[in-house]
């Protein structure tokens, strides 16, 4: 792949992770300002709810950031676009869908075909 190309996915991995991490820092923020108290046992399950939902969408998002600063890391080793099952390139339209990947699409279908006959 060519280098600018390497810096624009570079950009966008790097852009993602920090947009995810000042997510995560709102996050904490809000839910340590501790300005939420209901004395209605509705309304304090209501935000008990809303908050777990919260962590449950912080933490996958923090499995994304891992992802990322992994593929960050494929960049700077000249691994990044190229299927760790076949050792063939990965198209730059997967790329741009999912900049994260490890396979290219002919090996990421017969995984998700092996994975839906154990399945069954």
């Amino acid at each position: 792949m060519k280098p600018e190309r390497l810096e624009y996915f570079r950009g966008r991995l790097t852009q993602a992770v920090e947009d995810l991490l000042n997510e995560a820092e709102k996050t904490v923020s809000d839910m340590n300002d501790g300005k939420e108290s209901f004395p209605d046992m509705t309304d304090r399950a209501t935000l008990e709810s809303e908050r777990n939902f919260e962590l449950r969408i912080r933490d996958r998002e923090r499995k994304l950031i891992v992802k990322l600063q992994e593929a960050i890391k494929r960049i700077d080793e000249g691994t990044f676009g190229i299927c760790e099952v076949c050792g063939g390139l990965i198209s730059e339209e997967r790329l741009i869908a999912r900049p994260v990947t490890t396979l290219c699409i002919d090996c990421k279908t017969k995984q998700e075909r092996l994975e839906k006959l154990k399945g069954q």
